[in-house]
C-alpha cells in the first residue's frame, strides 16, 4: 500500500526500512531527515524464513520504484531486537518468530548494490532524533518509546551506545519495583515496562473496574460496558473528560516513569531526553509533572536542567530511524560534509 509522497525527490537520498511483527515500512529519505516518499507492506512474521524476507524486498522494491534514477547510498534496516548490529543477524524476536540467527543484512544485501545495514529500533529512532529530530544540536541523547512496551536507545557523542555486544540500552527492562507482583514478558519483576507501558495503563483501570466499578464507571461507559475493550487511549480520554480514576492511573503512570527517569539520569547525564511513541501522545501532557518529580529521585545536583521532549518522528520514527542508520557509511558521509 502506497502512503504518500513529500517534497520534491532529490537525487541523493537513504532508504529506511522499519520491520514489524505486521508491517513493514519502508521510505526514501534526503540527507536533511525529510521522508519523501514511504509505502507499507503486510509482514509475515510466522511464516518461514524466507517468507518474512520476502516482505522485507518487496517493501524496499516499493520504495525504489518512486524514483528507479534515485542514487541510494544505504539501505537501513530496523527491527525489533534482540538482533546483533555488528554481525547483521536477527536473532530471537518475539515478534518475528521466522527468523532465529537469521543473517538479514546478508540476505537483503544479495539483491542490492546499496550498502546494507542493521539496529533495533529504538536505536535507529534515537539516532534520526538525536541528527535531524527533537535531539538535534545534543551529542548526548536518551530516547525512550512508550508504546505497548517501552524500548530505549544512547547517543553518546553522536554515536549509538551498543555495549559489549549490541545488546545495550534495554531501559525499558530496568527494574523499579523488584518487588512488584507483575512479571515482564523479559521474564524481571516490576521493570518499566510492565509498570507504565501503555498496555500497563490498561491493565491498572481493568483491575479498577473489576475492583471497583462505581469509581470506573465513565471508563466502562467508554467501553460499552465491557471491562476488556478498555485501553490506555480509552484511560486518556477519560482523563480529559476529567475523570478522578483516569486522572489517578496517569498520575501514578507519570510518578513511576519519573522515578525510572532519575535512575537514567545517574546513570548516563544526557543532555537531552527525547520521548516517542503512542502512549507518549498521551503522556506528553504530563511532561510537565515529570520534570517537576524525576530530580527527586536522582543524586544528581543539576538533574532538572536536562529537558524532557516530545520527539518528531512519531509513527515514522522506524523510517527516520533505518534512513539515520545508513548516515554512518562512507559514502553518506562524505555527501553530507
Amino acid at each position: 500500500m502506497l502512503d504518500e509522497c513529500q517534497g520534491e525527490f532529490m537525487s541523493d537520498s537513504l532508504l529506511g526500512v522499519d520491520i514489524g511483527g505486521t508491517k513493514v515500512a519502508a521510505g526514501l529519505v534526503d540527507l536533511q531527515g525529510e521522508i519523501l516518499f514511504k509505502t507499507r507492506n503486510p509482514m509475515n512474521s510466522r511464516g518461514s524464513a524466507e517468507e518474512g524476507l520476502s516482505a522485507v524486498l518487496m517493501a524496499i522494491n516499493d520504495a525504489l520504484a518512486f524514483s528507479p534514477d534515485a542514487n541510494v547510498v544505504g539501505i537501513g534496516l530496523i527491527a525489533p531486537g534482540p538482533l546483533d548490529p555488528k554481525r547483521g543477524l536477527i536473532i530471537n524476536p518475539p515478534n518475528n518468530p521466522c527468523w532465529r540467527n537469521y543473517p538479514l543484512v546478508q540476505e537483503v544485501q544479495k539483491h542490492y548494490d546499496s550498502p546494507v545495514v542493521l539496529d533495533n529500533d529504538a536505536n535507529g529512532a534515537a539516532l534520526a532524533e538525536a541528527i535531524w529530530g527533537a535531539g538535534r544540536g545534543y551529542s548526548n541523547v536518551f530516547y525512550a518509546t512508550l508504546g505497548t512496551g517501552i524500548g530505549t536507545g544512547m547517543v553518546l557523542d553522536g554515536k549509538i551506545f551498543h555495549g559489549r555486544t549490541g545488546a545495550a540500552a534495554e531501559g525499558g527492562h530496568m527494574t523499579i519495583d523488584y518487588r512488584s507482583r507483575y512479571v515482564c514478558g523479559c521474564g524481571k519483576p516490576g521493570c518499566i515496562e510492565v509498570l507504565a507501558s501503555g498496555r500497563a495503563v490498561a491493565r491498572r483501570a481493568k483491575e479498577k473496574a473489576v475492583t471497583a466499578p462505581q469509581a470506573a464507571a465513565l471508563l466502562l461507559e467508554l467501553a460499552d460496558g465491557k471491562i476488556d475493550n478498555i485501553t490506555a487511549e480509552l484511560v486518556g480520554k477519560a482523563w480529559k473528560a476529567g475523570d478522578p480514576l483516569a486522572t489517578e492511573i496517569l498520575e501514578e503512570t507519570a510518578d513511576m516513569l519519573a522515578a525510572w527517569i532519575g535512575n537514567i539520569v545517574d546513570m548516563i547525564e544526557p543532555e537531552v531526553m527525547v520521548f516517542g511513541g503512542g502512549l507518549t501522545d498521551l503522556m506528553k501532557d504530563w511532561f510537565a509533572h515529570i520534570e517537576r518529580a524525576f530530580p527527586k529521585w536522582a543524586i544528581n545536583q543539576r538533574a532538572s536542567e536536562i529537558p524532557i521532549v516530545h520527539a518528531k518522528y512519531g509513527h515514522d520514527a522506524g523510517v527516520a530511524g533505518g534512513a539515520a542508520l545508513c548516515l554512518s557509511l562512507p559514502k553518506a558521509v562524505s555527501m553530507s560534509m
